[in-house]
């Protein structure tokens, strides 16, 4: 199958001194030698081009994206050792702010990438065509290090060109540039790529990680729509924000055009991709012994999706993510056979994201005229007709019962299945592993530290085909996706929505991800079982629908962070209690009783990072973010 895909683990065989002791950014290049013979000949220049991947953040990772641990997504116990769980408890800072290395590598990346675009023209032996597909793709890495800034700090300095030695100190002191600005500079380098990069990877062997002409319009789309999106498409909270020089950094007027524009990059991003074979994934087991459900299947079709590494729908994925950690750190101990050690269950999503998941109809369990909210903390025992989601005869919460498929496929919980891990055959029931999380039980919290924080735990991101043995795992890697279809086609209904208005395809592209999913349409579902049924036939409310979507389908990727940063609802979303079951409880009627883990604040600063303090001092064109 032709790939788009993966940001490799390049092998830095140059290592360049971009250290910035004393300025705030090291945009003066200060090893005039080293690039010299950096450039002497193509097999040095192609080191140089990697040295310029090699700083792509690692997607994923539970230590180093913010993304995973900063928001309200995934819940540790307090005794945990997790820097960004920190920013979610409130701890964020303008001294030593969580996230700061962002600032200093990436901008240490646009200074690398810089240097090459200004040399690469020195290569003596090194082809036209080969040439121009290298700037190309360091022009596709620049624009990418900008556009990771831009989401975190909102107006950002603009490093187009790398400032001569001779520069003096007032022109290193650069000042913000209007938001609007940086979107446009971003979407000008993507395009002045595009051209030039392969349409997809012909050698995988040697070639994996390269950047491809499909990557650069699928990541175009995300661009345009997180510029057409409240937080940065007429924000009036952000008119205070100026430059010393009354320049202001946000357009705080409205723009419909920027939503048509994402419209139409998003509609060819899935013309090329269709054209190209790309198509959401279905499950095909390995092994033909067992006629598995249509339960299991679509659960595999959703957990697989992100764990089948280079499966038909990934669009770019990034193997410098450390999956084996991820799944360690995910998974509870199943077997209770085995003594393994690294097998820690502590990522934990709070109750608010169960919830979350719609009701067995497709339709959110607060809509949902047959399923009754109100008891949804009461006990309840699985009979026959649950026997593939929930152990029969165990009791649980009647909030584990009649959800939709990715509820099952996605989370963990007490008396939940766990297909997989050595077990396949879902005819012999009751020998698949299921979860155990009430006080002194196999995966309780008996462990003040490594242990659940809510009672729930996160099966989305485990390859079902790790094995737990006696004293050994098997794990699966596979590449953080950074992009999937799934992902495009709701940005895609999402800008058209917000474009064109209610359409056929508006409804087109959530139904085939839900489809996927083992749901009815967005109109059956809301017409059939929905206390608000015409919901779907207006703008307002598909808003809604689709943003829950995206909610749902792709939890615990990343998403959630910044999405709900862009539309703005961070603000009221994550401004309520962080709550789980009472974990220190052995009956069941004791253990379902919710309790407050912990009450999150964000007000409108939090929506951006603040500047580290310093770079403040140092550059006093530098203007801090509101709030900080």
């Amino acid at each position: 199958m032709k790939k788009h895909i993966i940001i490799g683990v390049f092998t830095l065989a140059i290592l360049l001194v971009v250290s910035s002791c004393k300025k705030y950014l090291d945009v003066v290049p200060d090893n005039i030698a080293t690039i010299d013979n950096a450039f002497a000949m193509r097999s040095q220049a192609e080191k140089f081009l990697f040295t310029c991947y090699s700083y792509m953040p690692k997607d994923g990772d539970m230590d180093a994206d913010p993304a995973m641990m900063a928001g309200d997504e995934i819940w540790l116990t307090l005794l945990y050792p997790n820097s960004y769980f920190n920013m979610a408890r409130g701890f964020q800072n303008v001294v030593n702010p969580y996230g700061d290395n962002y600032w200093i590598q990436l901008y240490k990346a646009v200074r690398d990438c810089n240097i090459f675009l200004e040399n690469i023209d020195r290569v003596p032996d090194i082809t036209e065509t080969e040439k121009r597909r290298w700037i190309a793709e360091v022009k596709f890495l620049k624009a990418y290090y900008h556009f990771y800034l831009v989401r975190m700090y909102g107006p950002i300095p603009l490093i187009k060109v790398n400032l001569p030695i001779s520069a003096d100190v007032n022109q290193v002191k650069v000042s913000r540039d209007p938001v609007d600005s940086c979107f446009n500079y971003i979407t000008k380098l993507i395009d002045e790529a595009m051209d030039n990069l392969p349409t997809v990877i012909d050698d995988p062997g040697s070639e994996t990680g390269r950047i491809t002409k499909f990557i650069a319009l699928a990541f175009k789309a995300k661009v345009l729509v997180t510029a057409a999106s409240p937080l940065f498409n007429g924000n009036t909270d952000q008119s205070g924000l100026k430059n010393p020089d009354g320049t202001s950094l946000f357009n705080t007027v409205f723009s419909q055009a920027k939503w048509d524009s994402a419209a139409v990059a998003c509609k060819r991003a899935i013309d090329i991709a269709q054209q190209d074979g790309l198509k959401l994934y279905y499950f095909q087991p390995d092994f033909q012994q067992f006629n598995l459900s249509d339960t299991i299947k679509t659960q595999m079709s959703i957990r697989s999706s992100i764990t089948d590494k280079w499966n038909s729908e990934i669009i770019w994925g990034n193997t410098q993510t450390n999956t084996f950690v991820l799944q360690s750190g995910a998974i509870p101990a199943l077997n209770p056979l085995s003594n393994y050690p690294h097998i820690y269950g502590v990522y934990s999503p709070p109750l608010k994201i169960v919830e979350m998941f719609y009701s067995q109809h497709g339709v959110p369990i607060t809509e949902d005229k047959t399923w009754v909210y109100a008891n949804r903390y009461s006990l309840q025992t699985a009979g026959d007709k649950d026997k593939l989601y929930i152990r029969k005869d165990y009791t649980t919460a009647a909030l584990n019962f009649d959800r939709e498929p990715r509820f099952y496929a996605d989370l963990g919980f007490d008396g939940g299945i766990w297909y997989g891990q050595g077990l396949y055959d879902d005819k012999k029931y009751l020998d698949l592993y299921y979860v155990e999380a009430k006080f002194k039980q196999k995966n309780g919290a008996s462990n003040p530290v490594y242990s659940t924080a809510t009672g729930y735990f996160i099966k989305k991101l485990i390859h079902y085909q790790n094995v737990i043995g006696l004293s050994t795992m098997s794990v699966n890697p596979y590449p953080w996706p950074i992009m999937r279809l799934a992902d495009l086609y709701l940005l895609y209904a999402e800008a058209l929505n917000e474009s064109a208005g209610l359409g056929p395809d508006v409804y087109k592209y959530v139904d085939l991800v839900r489809e996927r999913a083992g749901l009815q349409s967005v109109e059956s579902s809301w017409t059939n079982y929905s206390t608000n049924p015409t919901k779907y036939t207006t703008q307002n409310g598909m808003r809604d629908i689709i943003h829950q979507e995206r909610l749902i389908e792709l939890v615990f990727e990343g998403q959630r962070f910044w999405d709900l940063r862009r539309w703005k609802e961070a603000s009221q979303v994550l401004n309520a209690p962080i709550t789980g079951w009472d974990l220190s409880q052995e009956s069941a009627t004791a253990y379902y009783k919710p309790r407050i883990l912990f009450t999150q604040t964000f007000g409108m600063k939090d929506y951006f990072w603040p500047i580290n303090d310093n770079n403040i001092t140092v550059d006093r064109n530098l203007v801090q973010n509101l709030g900080w």
